[in-house]
C-alpha cells in the first residue's frame, strides 16, 4: 500500500507548506546573497545564453534566474518561466514586474510534463531543480524535446557530499549535514553526476562546470541553511533539540572569532541536442 505520508523535502510541494511564504521568501534572500549572484551569472554566461534567445526555465521559483535570463535575451528575446508552485508563481509574478530586458511569461506547469510543442527553445534551463524533483531523467527528456536541434539544455544544482563547515565538533556537523542530506534527498550527491544524466537523455558535447558558494561572514543564507539543517536533524532524531541549538551555537561562536567559513559545491551540465535530421 504506498504511503500517505508527505515527502520529507518540501520543495515537492511547496504550496503544501504552512511556511510556503517563508520558503519564497528564502529563495530571494539566497537570490541576493552575492556569492550566489556570482556563481549562478557564470554558470548562465557558460551556458551560454544569448541575446534574442528563447529561453525556457523550467523550476523558476520566485523568479530570481527569470530576471537575470531576462537582461541577458534583451528586447528581441523572450523567457518562459514554470514552477508547480502557484506561491512561488505569484511572487515571480510581482517581483519580475518592470524587470529590464526581454519578455517575461510565467506559467504554472510540471517539469515532468511540459505543455509545449517539440523544439520551440533555444535554450532549457533548471537550475536547483534537479535535486527535488521525483524523476530526473523524464524532466531533462522533456527538456531535450522542448528545445530545438542544436538549442541547449543546462542544469545546475548543489552537491551536498562536498559541504565545508568549520566547526569545532566535526563529528556533529558530519553526523548532521550528512544524516539530514540523507533522509531529505533521494540523492544528496546527484550534482557530480549532471553531465550523465543529460548524455542518458541523448544530448551531445556535454560539458561541466564546478563552481562553490564561498561564505566568511555568515551571511542571511548561510544562516538559514544551517538553522533549517538543525531544525531537520531534530525531527528526524538525528540529534535533540539542545544538542541542535549547541551546534548552531558553535557557528555563531566562529562568526564573532572572525573565523566562521562555510562552502557548498555546486556542479552544471550543459548539452546540445543533436540535429538527428542532418545525420
Amino acid at each position: 500500500m504506498a504511503s500517505s505520508a508527505p515527502h520529507p523535502d518540501p520543495w515537492r510541494a511547496v504550496d503544501a507548506q504552512p511556511t510556503a511564504a517563508t520558503m519564497a521568501a528564502a529563495l530571494e534572500v539566497r537570490g541576493r546573497t552575492p556569492s550566489q549572484i556570482r556563481l549562478r551569472r557564470r554558470f548562465l554566461r557558460w551556458v551560454p545564453v544569448r541575446a534574442g534567445d528563447r529561453v525556457l526555465e523550467v523550476g523558476c521559483g520566485t523568479g530570481v534566474v527569470a530576471r537575470d535570463l531576462a537582461a541577458l535575451v534583451g528586447r528581441r528575446g523572450v523567457v518562459t518561466a514554470v514552477d508547480t508552485s502557484a506561491t512561488l508563481l505569484e511572487r515571480a509574478r510581482a517581483l519580475s514586474r518592470g524587470a529590464p530586458g526581454g519578455r517575461l511569461v510565467f506559467r504554472r506547469a510540471d517539469g515532468h510534463r511540459l505543455p509545449f510543442a517539440d523544439r520551440r527553445f533555444d535554450a532549457v534551463l533548471a537550475i536547483t531543480v534537479i535535486l527535488h524533483v521525483e524523476e530526473p531523467l523524464r524532466v531533462v527528456n522533456e527538456m531535450a524535446r522542448v528545445s530545438r536541434p542544436g538549442g541547449r539544455v543546462a542544469v545546475q544544482d548543489q552537491d551536498f557530499g562536498l559541504i565545508g563547515a568549520a566547526h569545532p565538533d566535526r563529528e556533529l556537523t558530519a553526523r548532521i549535514l550528512d544524516g539530514v542530506a540523507a533522509r531529505i534527498y533521494p540523492e544528496p550527491h546527484s550534482g557530480r553526476r549532471l553531465g550523465a544524466l543529460l548524455r542518458a537523455a541523448g544530448l551531445v558535447d556535454v560539458k561541466m562546470l564546478a563552481d562553490v558558494y564561498q561564505d566568511t561572514t555568515l551571511t542571511r543564507f548561510s544562516r538559514n541553511f544551517l538553522e533549517r539543517r538543525a531544525e531537520n536533524a531534530v525531527r528526524f532524531g538525528i540529534v535533540d533539540a539542545p544538542t541542535a541549538e549547541r551546534w548552531l551555537d558553535g557557528f555563531n561562536a566562529l562568526h564573532a572569532e572572525g573565523n566562521f567559513v562555510l562552502t557548498m559545491q555546486y556542479f552544471g551540465a550543459a548539452g546540445v541536442k543533436p540535429d538527428r535530421a542532418r545525420r
